[in-house]
């Protein structure tokens, strides 16, 4: 519990300086969108490749395999919820409501969350939950904003994804247990350990800016309600129900609980949807998530 208390505190503290640092103008939003490119095209590889240099275990591929087929489960079950919840929406709303829905910020929020309560095997769990995501992400994700159904392209962005690269090299290196190089360990260890760092921080500098009266959106409250409390619990019944391991259940519903990706609005701007209305739905679920989070680490943990 102690452990945990100071996790969260140490999440807050780093949300916090974030928010400083774009509040008082150190950062803008060229310096904050770089570090997001940085934290998602070489920090997270690192740290994904690390998280897999645990000792091999057909134990630890049963969970690898067991995790993987409960996030599909999810991802399935989100795209029916994105329907049928949000389907009379305006059609700009709804794209970003169901993008929201299906897409959340777990690749991004939730690898240094997993970590932080479950440690490197709770990492590395969380990996394999996050590939069908981001599958979801660049096939149907990217195609409810564009309509778009170019296979090429999305077999293409998928497999060059820096995040899937390092699961195909860290799941290589568990199997083989090969070590690497000394220089090279030492490097991947050093940008693995910036990832709870660095993404809070990007967080935070989201936060920075929230202005409250314009986030008060009945259907961003009842997005942001749907994304951090209803999934999860959807996602725990089942898991509890059928006897899952304790940490393959408490990795899926934390990672279920993570609220809406910044990727929602970049979208929605690119493809002429409601971009400040995605933007609403980022804020207040990141901002609701401060509290549902550690709620959710506690009853997991």
């Amino acid at each position: 519990m102690n452990e945990l208390l100071s996790l969260q505190g140490t999440i807050f503290l780093l949300m916090l300086a974030g928010l400083v640092l774009k509040k008082v103008g150190i950062v803008g939003e060229q310096g904050q969108k770089n570090m997001t490119d940085l934290v998602l095209n070489l920090i997270l590889p690192c740290n994904i490749i690390r998280s897999f240099q645990i000792e091999f275990s057909w134990e630890t591929m049963h969970s690898f395999g067991t995790i993987l087929i409960v996030s599909i489960c999810i991802q399935l079950g989100c795209m029916v919820l994105g329907k049928l919840l949000f389907g009379r929406m305006p059609r700009n709303k709804w794209k970003c409501l169901y993008y929201g829905t299906v897409c959340s910020n777990a690749g991004f929020l939730g690898n240094p969350i997993a970590e932080g309560v479950f440690g490197s095997q709770g990492l590395a769990l969380a990996s394999i939950y996050l590939i069908p995501q981001r599958i979801v992400m660049w096939s149907s994700g990217i195609s409810v904003f564009s309509g778009s159904r170019d296979v090429k392209a999305l077999v293409r962005k998928v497999l060059t994804h820096p995040c899937i690269i390092a699961c195909e090299i860290g799941i290589f290196l568990m199997l083989t247990q090969l070590p690497l190089p000394g220089m090279v360990q030492s490097t991947v260890n050093s940008l693995a350990a910036c990832n709870t760092a660095l993404s809070m921080m990007v967080v935070g500098m989201i936060l920075a800016d929230l202005k409250l009266r314009e986030m008060v959106d009945v259907p961003v409250m009842v997005y942001s309600a749907v994304r951090l409390i209803l999934i999860p619990v959807l996602v725990l019944i089942p898991c509890r129900l059928l006897g899952l391991d304790e940490m393959v259940t408490g990795v899926s519903v934390l990672l279920a609980a993570m609220p809406a990706g910044a990727t929602t609005s970049i979208l929605a701007a690119k493809y002429d949807a409601d971009a400040g209305f995605a933007t609403k739905m980022i804020i207040m679920s990141t901002l609701a998530s401060v509290i549902t989070t550690p709620i959710w680490s506690f009853i997991l943990a």
